[in-house]
């Protein structure tokens, strides 16, 4: 039997306004992520809630102790959160996501979260390579321009680029898609 777990990457203060790496749009992902939080809540099912601590010196952002690094206050949490700190891109790498997954025996795992470039990127291959079901949410992401030789790329460009390419491993559906199915 199936059993869904939905993986919340990064959703912290510095991705916002204010913050010392701010994306296009956060809060249109942050009001999907919402949504998720909700439909897997009713559902009892596993919500597991990552957190990125940059440990290299004088980081640019995500600093441990500030504002930036904290969980995003309008997320669902509760004092029994799973939250799970990770100081890669690939939330497996060097975390207890594997051994947390695999205790609440998911097998197939709802992907959210910041940046899509990055982090969403890197955890969703790692959970296919792993042998989950990765389902990744396009609407519950957020990603920023991008640079390259000159090169200016546009968010929704970066976004469209990703997600269609992560496509080749996961299952790429909507926020609504997901929960009418």
């Amino acid at each position: 039997m199936t059993k869904y777990g939905l993986l919340i990457i990064d959703v912290q203060n510095d991705y916002f306004s204010g913050g010392k790496m701010v994306l296009h749009e956060p809060e249109k992902a942050l009001h999907h992520i919402q949504q998720l939080e909700h439909d897997f809540k009713s559902k009892n099912l596993p919500i597991i809630y990552i957190q990125h601590i940059n440990i290299q010196p004088n980081p640019a952002f995500f600093e441990k102790g500030t504002d930036g690094v904290e969980l995003h206050s309008e997320l669902s949490l509760q004092d029994d959160s799973v939250i799970i700190e990770k100081h890669f891109p690939n939330s497996f790498f060097q975390t207890k996501l594997q051994a947390t997954l695999d205790q609440l025996e998911v097998d197939t795992l709802v992907i959210t979260g910041m940046m899509t470039h990055m982090c969403v990127d890197s955890t969703t291959r790692a959970a296919a390579e792993l042998g989950y079901n990765p389902v990744l949410i396009h609407n519950a992401t957020a990603t920023r321009n991008l640079a390259f030789n000159e090169n200016n790329v546009q968010a929704n460009d970066v976004q469209n680029a990703f997600i269609s390419s992560l496509s080749n491993f996961s299952t790429v559906m909507s926020t609504d898609d997901w929960i009418k199915a």
